[in-house]
């Protein structure tokens, strides 16, 4: 008794562990950029243009491209009643638009509006898609209203759980950003973007574009959220465009995600479950010649 008391009292006073360090499963943390003056692409950046960090930690940039890596892209429409000439307009060209993508690239298409249909599951057929896509103008009924933050949801679970490899992932939704979440917030969205390396971006049509900020002394229910597409898109290294016309926008919006930068680095040793911040620049002499241009990439990753 008096050992197992002496061996109790000394395990007492031992300091505690600390927790559990790891190297990442994933030797690569890979970064889609993308870098604009105004409204157009830069698209003579090369590797030694780039500053990566992490968590303020400069890091020695392992990999470099541009479309090196296959992509899959998950087209997410929203088809509840306000949007019926918007999605037209955007199979009108998709046909045209998607030609620009590689043989090895893979699409899925996923409707929504109260509801969530997986019309096509990821190919690199572009037939396939088409054909989705055509069902997409018949209107399937899929409840009233648009719940915009779950069926991003349900889109990052078809990409968690259907692309795997060194894929880059992306996903492009389609919506007026006209709805309230109810218990439904942006973080989680974001989380899983982050989480499964995706970006989002989004062609936002309709009038109501990004929600303003609730006015000062204003009394706001949490419980309800205005959609912002726009903050969960930038969030993930993607954005959001506005416009009356998809048809023009659609073919820009996918060769947009189709040409952006890769940067890839070896993760420093992190616990499990560590969230770190990621930030891009432009070397000073990359800056010098282009002086205006704003970089999009996302904000982090969680160490897993």
């Amino acid at each position: 008794m008096r050992k197992l008391l002496a061996l109790v009292s000394v395990a007492l006073l031992l300091p505690a562990q600390p927790p559990p360090i790891f190297r990442s499963e994933v030797t690569q943390v890979r970064v889609d950029v993308q870098v604009f003056e105004g409204k157009h692409p830069v698209t003579d950046l090369a590797k030694s243009d780039f500053l990566l960090f992490d968590d303020n930690q400069p890091q020695t940039i392992a990999g470099f491209g541009r479309e090196q890596e296959p992509l899959s892209l998950l087209l997410l429409l929203d088809v509840s009643g306000s949007m019926s000439r918007y999605v037209e307009q955007a199979i009108h060209t998709a046909s045209a638009a998607l030609k620009s993508l590689r043989p090895e690239d893979q699409v899925a298409v996923m409707l929504f509006s109260r509801r969530t249909q997986l019309v096509q599951p990821f190919t690199s057929d572009m037939r396939y898609v088409n054909r989705a896509l055509q069902h997409a103008a018949t209107n399937p009924e899929l409840g009233n209203g648009s719940l915009i933050n779950p069926s991003l949801l349900d889109s990052i679970q078809i990409v968690r759980t259907a692309v795997e490899g060194p894929r880059r992932r992306a996903i492009l939704i389609l919506t007026d950003n006209a709805e309230l979440n109810y218990l439904s917030p942006d973080e989680p969205v974001i989380q899983g973007l982050l989480e499964t390396g995706t970006v989002l971006d989004a062609i936002v049509v309709g009038r109501y574009g990004r929600p303003k900020p609730p006015k000062p002394g204003y009394a706001v229910n949490p419980d309800f959220t205005p959609a912002d597409v726009f903050r969960i898109a930038e969030a993930s290294g993607g954005g959001a465009v506005q416009a009356e016309r998809v048809d023009k926008l659609f073919p820009q919006m996918i060769e947009r995600i189709r040409q952006r930068y890769s940067l890839q680095y070896v993760p420093p040793i992190s616990p499990r479950g560590t969230f770190r911040h990621i930030r891009v620049e432009l070397t000073p002499e990359a800056r010098e010649r282009h002086p205006k241009a704003v970089i999009h990439a996302r904000e982090g990753y969680y160490a897993s």
